[in-house]
């Protein structure tokens, strides 16, 4: 039975999991349904859809070392191989995950403290996009071997004015990979924003 997380909680991954090894980390949203005849997002009086970016950062130190340790729809694979980011939805539309990361806990660098996982929205900025136009938002982490989730966080805030969110966190503690569930609220409509918070 997987475990609910609210903001804020954290669990221990490999003590739920004795010998976990390989995980892969869910990330959903939907589009709000927007009033007829008014839209926030559009474009040339063209709706566009939003489209959100997941991105993992490993982080030495909690600090980010290098661009090579950003994992996103440009750089696909850590080049430990210990992160694969498995490809970018432009919309969000669909049930289920709308974008995957798998982590192999055994591959990530023994300098790796953390690996931090977030969405943007592309171009929210210019588009004047933003997360209060996103609705049932979640993050799980599944355990790779027999696919059973571990835990789950719906992220339940008002992120209005938000173009980025830190959806959470998987780190070390000790000899335990922990996760830890964030929802914070950032401006950043491009990757190197949030790049740019862990320098």
């Amino acid at each position: 039975m997987a475990i609910s997380l609210s903001k804020g909680q954290k669990v221990s991954l490999t003590k739920e999991k004795p010998g976990l090894s390989e995980i892969f980390v869910g990330l959903g949203w939907d589009e709000v349904k927007q009033k007829k005849g008014f839209f926030s997002n559009l474009i040339n009086g063209t709706p566009q859809d939003i489209d959100c970016d997941a991105s993992v950062y490993l982080l030495e130190n909690d600090k980010l070392k290098s661009d090579n340790d950003v994992v996103f729809f440009n750089n696909l694979t850590h080049y430990s191989g210990a992160v694969t980011h498995h490809g970018d939805n432009l919309t969000g539309g669909g049930d289920g995950d709308d974008e995957q990361v798998s982590i192999n806990l055994k591959k990530v660098p023994a300098s790796i403290n953390k690996i931090v996982i977030a969405v943007n929205i592309y171009k929210g900025k210019e588009r004047k996009q933003h997360f209060g136009l996103v609705e049932n938002a979640f993050i799980r982490v599944v355990d790779k071997s027999n696919n059973s989730e571990l835990c789950r966080y719906n992220l339940t805030d008002d992120y209005s004015g938000s173009t980025g969110v830190i959806f959470g966190e998987v780190y070390r503690d000790g000899d335990e990979w922990k996760f830890n569930a964030v929802g914070e609220g950032i401006q950043a409509s491009y990757i190197n924003d949030i790049s740019k918070r862990f320098f």
